[in-house]
């Protein structure tokens, strides 16, 4: 495969006064004094930054390695530093609005030329506090300028950024902390303050904590800031200067689905070469055509979020815009009317809280309005089913859009949104055909922490149902040990694939071959044309004790399309003798902790009309395990039976848990991603239930 191209240098730093002030207030606690100078690096360390990758090895699980850069001859962009791209971009959209925040019912801005001063203080401020090359700054907090120009200034410091999901146990916290040799934690409430300092004896490399967000007594985060003024602008420099773009830069730790989490260690390159070319796979415009306004609610300790939120939007100038940490609660919908983004992106569950939400105002409005909504989304759903993308619809689409459709999308705050993205886990084709009948067509990338995000992109001018979209232009791909439907599993190449997991051997040599493509471990199949259909995992794959192979992904979307008073449902039956599912129906929320109740959704309680059960909550269900409703489950469990390609296909055995699965419950990854192994364990009793009466 190619070499890299040309090498840039790093870019010096202009001088300028840093004079844009904190938005928000924080507080820095220390081990050590705050006056704690550090070493500048020596000119031979700085003379280290020529990029000359031809000898590296393609992979490394030292924060301190070097890799082999992937350049393909269809995408050979020269590779850069975060640093060069956002001086790039600084040069172009200085004054542009960059990250937009709302303070006391009030929205604030602050232009890229203010953000890059920030992130120079907050680099200077964890040199002054005592980061150390290729160590970490961990930040635990919600989505806020403060999370942006932290990262970019840990980047600018030769720091490593390091994101912990908010919602880590103590444990998942010092596990992350103590593997990625974290200098410095950033946090943003009392409360995970207390959940650091419980730990902080177990953290040899930690030296200091810096909070924002809870208002102290005085504006500590315009200490942080303010620390680096003794340090001398060529020490920042020198620092920036040293850097390389195939050293790494970002570290995401997976979610632990499968295992403990695991580091996965992104480069400059890798950050640089996917915000500008999987964002242009997307459709993200540069703000010279129009500035992109995006809102930024979802983990940025996930890949998806980071690269979409932070690095795209400084590569092309995008506006992003921090929601309420209530989001997820129920703000979010607020958020998007006030500030109207042009692109938005959800995790799968968050598109189907919005659909749920318009089916329940669905069920409570008059007849005409309902009459009316299904009319629009039926002619809707048709045209963009026969005639997707044309610009030429006939009149009854365009008097169903104008009429009906419209106002929906700009109740929803989509009026202006073009481009609607999801990832990170499957999504129903039921729900994909919810918003195309809205007209929101809602676009799939394919990627993994591991391709520093899309490796494949859908856009407005490149989709189909279902599928994960297109390869970015410069990225390979290949599918090995198919099976005679063509699925097979998808293996990656180029500017994308990680580093390595840090201080995993074992791990990275199993996901990297020797010629560099990465096993993803995932089941598809292409397209004529291109397009990527993700069928599975095959860790996911169910191996019957007859040997037969079940992928248990499509057997579980035909369960719930098929019953809407589903919520999730798991397929259980390695190494045995025949197929069960566990269900859970669809619940009303807690609004403060986002954990499911007792109460069946709108949803759920007219379907349980429709079978002719009263039942309004689950345990009416379950503990007395009503008839109407249990008859209507096993009638829809045997419909997908019948269309099953074979009886091994067959789910012979069920039960309904009596709590939906949750983020607090443990069956759902910070992305609401099912954690299979969880499940297992948890629900033990239940599925040796299924079997153990098969014995008798």
């Amino acid at each position: 495969m190619p070499d890299s191209g040309d090498n840039p240098q790093a870019s010096r730093a202009p001088r300028e006064s840093p004079a844009a002030s904190s938005p928000t207030d924080g507080q820095i606690l220390s081990k050590e004094s705050l006056s704690h100078a550090v070493t500048p690096l020596s000119p031979e360390e700085v003379r280290d930054a020529q990029l000359d990758c031809s000898e590296e090895p393609l992979w490394t699980t030292r924060t301190d390695g070097r890799v082999h850069l992937r350049v393909h001859p269809t995408c050979p962009q020269p590779p850069c530093t975060i640093h060069q791209m956002f001086l790039e971009s600084l040069d172009k959209y200085g004054h542009l609005s960059a990250l937009s925040f709302k303070r006391l019912g009030v929205w604030e801005d602050i232009s890229y030329s203010q953000y890059y001063l920030l992130a120079r203080r907050a680099a200077k401020g964890f040199l002054k506090l005592g980061l150390e090359r290729t160590h970490s700054v961990a930040i635990l907090g919600f989505n806020s300028p403060e999370w942006f120009y932290s990262a970019v200034g840990t980047v600018f410091a030769g720091g490593i950024v390091t994101g912990i999901y908010t919602t880590s146990s103590p444990e998942a916290c010092q596990y992350i902390a103590q593997d990625c040799q974290a200098n410095i934690i950033v946090v943003d409430t009392q409360k995970q303050l207390e959940t650091i300092l419980k730990i902080w004896r177990n953290l040899p490399h930690l030296k200091a904590v810096v909070t924002y967000g809870e208002a102290p007594p005085r504006n500590m985060m315009e200490e942080l800031l303010g620390l680096g003024a003794e340090l001398p602008e060529e020490t920042l420099d020198a620092a920036i200067g040293a850097q390389q773009p195939n050293q790494c830069c970002v570290l995401i730790y997976t979610s632990g689905t499968t295992g403990s989490p695991k580091g996965v260690m992104l480069s400059q390159d890798n950050i640089t070469w996917t915000a500008r070319h999987g964002s242009q796979a997307g459709g993200i415009q540069p703000a010279e055509v129009q500035q992109e306004v995006v809102v930024s609610y979802l983990p940025l300790s996930h890949i998806a979020a980071q690269i979409y939120d932070l690095w795209t939007g400084i590569q092309w100038g995008a506006k992003v815009c921090f929601a309420e940490p209530d989001a997820l609660k129920g703000s979010l919908v607020n958020t998007l009317r006030e500030v109207e983004p042009t692109s938005h992106m959800g995790v799968p569950r968050v598109w189907e809280k919005i659909m749920e939400r318009i089916q329940e105002a669905v069920a409570q409005s008059g007849f005409i309005r309902r009459k009316m909504l299904l009319w629009a989304m039926s002619v809707t759903l048709e045209q963009n089913l026969t005639c997707p993308g044309s610009g030429l619809k006939p009149f009854a689409a365009r008097l169903a859009d104008r009429l009906v459709l419209a106002k929906v999308r700009q109740a929803l705050g989509f009026a202006r949104c073009q481009k609607n993205f999801y990832g990170a886990a499957p999504m129903a084709t039921a729900t994909q055909r919810f918003f195309l009948g809205l007209s929101i067509p809602l676009y799939s990338g394919y990627g993994l922490s591991e391709t520093s995000g899309p490796h494949f992109m859908s856009s407005p001018r490149s989709y189909r149902l279902t599928s994960s979209g297109r390869l970015v232009p410069g990225c390979l791909a290949k599918l090995v040990n198919k099976d005679a439907q063509g699925v097979g599993e998808i293996c990656l190449w180029g500017r994308t694939i990680f580093m390595g997991y840090l201080n995993m051997e074992d791990n990275t040599r199993s996901a990297i071959d020797a010629d560099g493509w990465l096993h993803t471990g995932d089941l598809g199949w292409l397209d004529e044309d291109g397009f990527l259909y993700v069928t599975g995992r095959l860790k996911e794959l169910i191996i019957t004790a007859g040997g037969e192979n079940v992928p248990p992904v499509p057997i579980e979307e035909a369960v719930k399309a098929e019953l809407p008073i589903i919520s999730n449902a798991m397929l259980i039956g390695d190494q045995r003798k025949f197929l069960s599912m566990l269900l859970t129906f669809k619940c009303k929320l807690d609004p403060d902790t986002c954990d499911p109740t007792d109460c069946l959704t709108e949803q759920a309680v007219e379907f349980c009309q429709r079978v002719g059960s009263t039942a309004t909550t689950v345990s009416e269900i379950v503990g007395r395990r009503d008839e109407a409703v249990y008859r209507a489950i096993e009638e829809g469990v045997q419909r997908v039976n019948m269309k099953a390609a074979a009886r091994p296909y067959h789910i012979q055995k069920w039960a309904v848990l009596h709590r939906d699965f949750s983020i607090a419950g443990g069956e759902l990854g910070p992305t609401m991603k099912l954690k299979r192994l969880t499940v297992l364990d948890k629900y033990k009793d239940v599925i040796d239930s299924f079997y153990q009466e098969q014995k008798k």
